[in-house]
């Protein structure tokens, strides 16, 4: 693998470094006055970060996961926090990557006004994630029920059972 490690630095300063510190910037007067909203916006490689390069994947999952735990922080203090996790969008993004907008399938890609308006549509909803394209809300509840049964069992005392060697029982 060829990799620009100055573009890959790049691109971690705008989606990772920039965005806390935007977002730390605001926070003092939104806790200050106990009002105000933070959205950030992550890509559906948050979750899916094979589909394409694993960096911008792993900024994007950076992203969802810095929502949770604003939110988590936050929202007790009237400050809501919203995570638009859109999939590929009709913008200039795509001329500047490696993959042309029109080597997507067209039903693959939103319309940015329409992914906009969804984000809109999400935050006056009060979702704390925002998916424009996702149809059925009941599919990422589950997803996001999933997730919290696991957050109880990520750090136990002792290795899951299956980790235990057979000679040890």
């Amino acid at each position: 693998m060829a990799a620009d490690i100055d573009k890959i630095n790049q691109m971690i300063e705008l989606n990772v470094t920039a965005l806390v510190r935007l977002t730390y910037a605001v926070m003092p007067a939104f806790v200050e006055r106990a009002k105000g909203a933070v959205i950030n916006i992550s890509s559906a490689l948050a979750i899916a970060p094979e589909l394409l390069n694993g960096v911008y994947g792993g900024t994007k999952a950076f992203v969802l996961a810095f929502g949770f735990s604003l939110h988590k922080e936050f929202s007790g203090r009237g400050i809501r926090i919203q995570t638009v996790v859109p999939g590929a969008t009709a913008t200039d993004f795509w001329d500047l990557s490696a993959t042309p907008l029109d080597g997507l399938p067209a039903e693959v890609v939103m319309n940015a006004d329409d992914m906009v308006e969804a984000a809109i549509a999400g935050f006056e909803l009060g979702e704390i994630v925002t998916i424009p394209s996702l149809p059925d809300v009941a599919d990422w509840e589950t997803y996001e029920a999933a997730r919290q049964t696991l957050i109880p069992k990520l750090s136990l005392s002792s290795p899951a059972r299956r980790y235990v060697s057979v000679q040890q029982d």
